[in-house]
C-alpha cells in the first residue's frame, strides 16, 4: 500500500512541495471511499474539510431560483474539491455530489488551517496552491450562470 504522504505529493496542486509541508499536510489527511450518490458537501454547512479527488466523479451543484438545481461542474481525478475553508465565514457555497464509487484524500481544513495560521510560509505556499484553483471554480460559475441566464443579445 502506497503511503498518504506519497499519494498526496503525486496529487497535481501539491506538485514540488517540501517534504516538510508534505508532512504537515499528511498530518492532517486520511484516504476516504464515497459512495455514488452520497454528498460531499451541503450547501451553508460548516467547511471543515478538502477533498483531493483520486478515483472516480463528483458534481458540483447550486440551487438556481425557479430552475431547481444547476450542475455548475464535474470533476474527477486530479482535482480539488471544498475551498470555502480558505476563507471566512467558512461554509460551502454549493452542493456537491459522488457521481460513481469516488476514492479521495480527506483533509481536515480546520487542522490545515492551523498549520498554516502557525507557519506563515507554509500558509503562503498553500494560498498559492489553493487560489488558482478557486479562481477556475469562479470562472466556470460565472461561464455556466452566462449560459443559464444569458440573454442572447
Amino acid at each position: 500500500m502506497q503511503p498518504l504522504a506519497q499519494i498526496i505529493a503525486q496529487h497535481p496542486v501539491f506538485s514540488g512541495i517540501s517534504a516538510a509541508s508534505l508532512q504537515l499536510i499528511s498530518g492532517c489527511a486520511r484516504n476516504v471511499c464515497i459512495d455514488p450518490g452520497q454528498f460531499l458537501l451541503r450547501h451553508g454547512e460548516p467547511a471543515h474539510t478538502l477533498y483531493l479527488l483520486r478515483h472516480g466523479h463528483v458534481v458540483l451543484e447550486i440551487a438556481a431560483a425557479g430552475r431547481g438545481t444547476l450542475a455548475v461542474q464535474t470533476l474527477g481525478p486530479g482535482e480539488l474539491v471544498g475551498l470555502s475553508w480558505l476563507l471566512p465565514p467558512y461554509q460551502w457555497s454549493y452542493d456537491v455530489r459522488a457521481l460513481e464509487l469516488v476514492r479521495a484524500v480527506q483533509i481536515d481544513a480546520d487542522c490545515l488551517r492551523r498549520k498554516s495560521e502557525a507557519d506563515h510560509d507554509f500558509g503562503y505556499d498553500m494560498m498559492k496552491r489553493f487560489m488558482p484553483v478557486l479562481v477556475q471554480r469562479l470562472q466556470a460559475t460565472r461561464l455556466q450562470l452566462l449560459d443559464v441566464y444569458g440573454t442572447g443579445r
